[in-house]
């Protein structure tokens, strides 16, 4: 399990029409504040704050076409050559990061061809990277 060291100043939060509201600062736009949108936003602080990801190559809740199934990825990390590096899959914090979880991130992994996946639930953090036909697990996320 990777320990994630989060830094010290959070996501804004923000009251409207009576629903909470937290600002994506990769989408740059106020979205409603769910469980696993809060795990989101702070993994994303985390990747851009601590790991010092540019946010112009992170993708946030993009369709990806898997099989004849559409479906969204929560997070993608991309490199210098626009590649797919890293896909996080998010859940929230009282979510067991299970077999499941593993599977839809490396089903969305099939089209991305990301080389590192990890899912979070905020607290617990698993990350792998494929090395020829293996799966290695990580210590810690690369930074940038």
């Amino acid at each position: 399990m990777i320990v994630i060291n989060y830094p010290e100043h959070k996501p804004a939060i923000k009251q409207q029409a009576g629903k909470e509201k937290i600002f994506c600062i990769i989408r740059k736009a106020w979205v409603s504040l769910t469980p696993e949108e809060w795990v989101r936003q702070n993994f994303l602080l985390y990747l851009t704050d601590v790991l010092h990801y540019s946010p112009s190559l992170i993708a946030v809740e993009k369709q990806v076409l898997v099989g004849h199934l559409k479906k969204r990825f929560d997070i993608v990390v991309f490199n210098n050559t626009v590649a797919p590096q890293m896909v996080i899959e998010c859940k929230s914090l009282n979510e067991n990061l299970n077999l499941g979880v593993l599977e839809q991130v490396l089903r969305y992994n099939q089209k991305l061809q990301a080389p590192i996946f990890v899912i979070t639930n905020g607290k617990n953090c698993f990350a792998f990277e494929k090395q020829a036909e293996k799966f290695i697990a990580l210590e810690s996320l690369p930074p940038f």
